[in-house]
């Protein structure tokens, strides 16, 4: 199977703008954004979607979130607050199957989303 974009972006086959970067997850701005901020957060070990995830992946799960809010934070997004998405499957809006982790803000969220 071939690498998805965001193992290649993981692995410096192709430019990103990178924010976080641990042993654990990756952090990097969207090509597209659809907010003034907008990072995806993934984790480095693919999970292919949040409806695959085991519970062994608790744990890296639990870091995924927490990371979520770390970077919100670092990027000024706390005191009005920020939007995170996990999209899941083709009706939920995924199009790379690599787990990850939309961090949203620098403006007014609508509800419902889409």
């Amino acid at each position: 199977m071939s690498k998805t974009i965001f193992e290649r972006i993981r692995d410096r086959e192709i430019p990103a703008s990178i924010v976080f970067e641990d042993e654990d997850v990756i952090a990097f701005r969207d090509i597209d954004p659809q907010a003034p901020i907008h990072i995806l957060l993934t984790p480095k070990r693919v999970i292919p979607r949040i409806n695959e995830a085991l519970s062994s992946d608790k744990e890296l799960l639990g870091t995924l979130l927490l990371k979520a809010a770390e970077i919100a934070r670092n990027q000024g997004l706390a005191e009005n607050g920020y939007r995170l998405v996990i999209n899941n499957g083709p009706d939920g809006g995924e199009t790379v199957p690599h787990l990850h982790c939309h961090i949203l803000g620098g403006r007014t969220m609508k509800w419902p989303p889409g």
